[in-house]
């Protein structure tokens, strides 16, 4: 009988982890620059001083990775709001240089009320291998933030895309 519960347990074990989804989308929060996201794992976050084109800022990026597709959100806050529009022109410069990219128009889903932003889809390699960079800069009052997702295109679908990006709200 003990083996029987044993097998048993071992069997319903071995269902859960094949239920286990690939994604598992969680609520994450900003700390220092408030906004909240979903992402598709554990989260880790990093902040380093960055130069936006003459504007230096402390950015904290919050980021997960799942076969190779990042999304991530960088949030920051400038000295002065009226520093936004050069600040987004530069990180969406940045972000297509990272990736040797090309800009495309490919609409990204949301939109974000109350905030200037700006929609960057661009197609370039990084470490190699061919990518898509998919990126929503916004800026409202004296915080930036970049919300995007990196990765090869075969690999990042229409339903994380709209799951990531309809679900970011800034504070």
């Amino acid at each position: 009988m003990r083996s029987f519960r044993l097998i048993v347990l071992i069997c319903a074990l071995a269902l859960l982890a094949a239920c286990s989804p690939k994604y598992n989308w969680r609520e994450a929060h900003g700390d220092k620059v408030q906004f909240t996201v979903l992402l598709p794992a554990k989260p880790a976050s990093f902040s380093r001083q960055i130069d936006l084109n003459g504007i230096a800022v402390a950015m904290t990026m919050t980021a997960a990775e799942i076969d190779d597709v990042t999304f991530a959100v960088g949030a920051a806050e400038l000295a002065d709001a009226a520093q936004a529009p050069q600040a987004l022109a530069s990180m969406r410069t940045a972000l297509i240089n990272n990736i040797g990219g090309t800009a495309r128009a490919t609409p990204i889903p949301g939109k974000t009320e109350g905030a200037q932003a700006l929609d960057v889809v661009a197609t370039g390699v990084a470490r190699g291998r061919p990518m898509v960079l998919m990126a929503r800069l916004i800026a409202k009052d004296k915080r930036i933030y970049q919300v995007l997702i990196v990765g090869e295109e075969k690999a990042v679908t229409p339903e994380n895309i709209e799951t990531f990006f309809t679900s970011f709200k800034p504070a």
